[in-house]
């Protein structure tokens, strides 16, 4: 009797752990789906606690960001060292092969920049702004048209002046580059009615400018360099400073353009 009991029990427990392991399978399978779909019975009746996942978590995103790309200075750089490289390479080692291949390689090059230029100059011809040829001619028409227009302005201002400002000039007896420049000085001066103060730095005499004085320190109160003459000087009674205009020998056009630039124009609105 006790074995038949026995054996019974070993059958009992024998089915009932072979049906026990597919349920088990089963169980985190359904809380699993559960989990998923979210439905109000899985997450909310059961109460199964917080280690359950009533909604599937999210997974991270995946980083949509493109490749990194080497910037186009990158890419200039990388074209300028290719080309150095392969120039060294066929100057150190000039096999036809090693000449063939700078010369190739610096082709495309030569073509790349004509591409830039041409579209350049394109860009220019369509936008106007961008065109500085209509400020400052270059063309033979259009640069003549220009400088009559700018001849006259600058008459216009030379021509009131003497009503602000007077000139001295600074020569020396010896210095030959004054023998040139002192009668265009003179010329100037007498076209404008501007009144020329002419200081020896020497002592000695000018045919062109018999009233002269004999520096005493003028020049290094005005800022000019103190060994170097002809050099001439506005000096403007209104603001009572001096205008250094140059040194050397100008030509009668070239002074009368600096005059204007310094008494009429800004630094930066005119080139």
């Amino acid at each position: 009797m006790s074995a038949l009991r026995t054996g019974l029990a070993a059958i009992l427990m024998a089915a009932v752990s072979t049906t026990a392991i597919p349920l088990q399978a089963q169980a985190p399978r359904q809380e699993q789906a559960g989990a998923q779909s979210g439905d109000s019975f899985y997450c909310a009746e059961r109460r199964l606690g917080y280690w359950f996942y009533c909604v599937r978590p999210k997974a991270p995103p995946a980083d949509q960001a493109p490749p990194h790309a080497s910037s186009a200075a990158a890419q200039l750089d990388a074209i300028t060292t290719t080309l150095r490289e392969l120039k060294a390479r066929a100057i150190i080692e000039p096999s036809p092969e090693n000449v063939t291949a700078y010369i190739r390689f610096q082709r495309e090059q030569l073509d790349r920049a004509s591409l830039f230029s041409d579209v350049w100059q394109r860009a220019i011809w369509q936008d106007p702004e961008l065109d500085y040829t209509l400020e400052r001619p270059v063309g033979t028409l259009a640069k003549r048209q220009w400088q009559d227009a700018r001849t006259a302005e600058r008459d216009t201002v030379m021509s009131h002046l003497s009503e602000r400002y007077g000139l001295f000039y600074f020569f020396a007896q010896t210095c030959g580059a004054c023998e040139v420049m002192s009668p265009i000085v003179k010329s100037v001066a007498d076209r404008w009615h501007l009144t020329v103060r002419a200081i020896s730095t020497d002592g000695g005499p000018s045919r062109h400018f018999p009233n002269y004085s004999v520096e005493n320190g003028q020049r290094p109160r005005m800022g000019l360099e103190p060994r170097i003459t002809p050099a001439l000087v506005l000096w403007d009674s209104v603001a009572k400073r001096p205008i250094p205009i140059g040194y050397g020998v100008l030509s009668a056009d070239e002074l009368q353009d600096r005059i204007f630039l310094l008494t009429s124009k800004e630094a930066g609105h005119d080139y």
